[in-house]
């Protein structure tokens, strides 16, 4: 299969991909312990408009490096040329009017060629057999926000332009610029909201256990409200609204934006 391609089988994916998305970060009421299924991205309209965010790629892993993992992204002229510096963990798309390698491996991995974006992680994860990894397309307009979920591994967010609210039940995170970025451990309930003054445009890895559903569907547990005040107040400085967050931000890359400082651990 080649590589990035969505097998018809995958029947499960991120909530963002089969869900409206809410705004002005209303709670929602959710089945609890749904599994959502995925909606592959069409091209077209559906990728330059502000809407559901869709299923980019999925890519089955196998076993991971015995060592801390990232998600690199990097940039190339044309899809031959980013199929020929990929890796047996890399994943070619198309997607914002670019061609890009993403790949999860070691901190020091680079490709052959190309233009490095960004290294995003650690990636917290668990021991196991095999790994896959769901690639999201997420363009949202201020206000707009995926409904309340939880992935079976780390979730990590990369935004080429506009601010991340990413909230959780011990605070929020805040991404903001081009390039801002942040990563969610395992079994954590989140709402995500693009906040400021643009549209936000990115990328999202779930990073899950290939036998586990990447995602499913969130009751008993309602926002405060912690973004939805942010996108008000028109504030985006990159702070911890509680530092006992467990949603962290560590990324390596040349000019990019601002986001939270790694939370105090309880």
């Amino acid at each position: 299969m080649p590589s990035g391609s969505i097998p018809p089988f995958i029947a499960i994916a991120t909530l963002a991909l089969a869900a409206l998305m809410t705004s002005q970060g209303s709670a929602q009421t959710q089945d609890s312990g749904a599994v959502v299924t995925s909606l592959p991205c069409r091209p077209g309209n559906t990728m330059t408009s502000p809407g559901p965010a869709c299923l980019l790629a999925h890519q089955d892993l196998g076993a991971l490096p015995d060592e801390p993992v990232y998600w690199h992204i990097d940039e190339f002229a044309d899809e031959n040329e980013a199929r020929s510096a990929s890796t047996k963990n890399g994943t070619v798309v198309s997607d914002f009017g670019k061609v890009w390698l993403f790949t999860v491996a070691g901190k020091h991995w680079r490709p052959k060629g190309g233009i490095h974006v960004a290294t995003v992680g650690p990636l917290p994860i668990a021991k196991a057999a095999a790994y896959s990894a769901e690639y999201v397309h997420s363009l949202f307009s201020p206000g707009m926000s995926a409904p309340i979920h939880k992935h079976s591994g780390p979730e990590a967010f990369y935004a080429l332009d506009g601010d991340t609210c990413l909230e959780m039940p011990g605070g929020s995170q805040i991404g903001t610029g081009p390039g801002n970025h942040l990563v969610m451990p395992a079994n954590d309930p989140m709402l995500l909201m693009a906040i400021g003054k643009v549209p936000r445009r990115a990328f999202a890895l779930i990073l899950h256990e290939s036998t586990l559903p990447p995602t499913t569907r969130v009751t008993g547990w309602k926002p405060a409200g912690l973004c939805e005040a942010r996108l008000s107040s028109g504030e985006t400085s990159g702070r911890q609204e509680n530092p006992r967050s467990h949603a962290h931000a560590n990324a390596d890359h040349p000019g990019g934006g601002k986001s939270s400082d790694p939370p105090l651990r309880p």
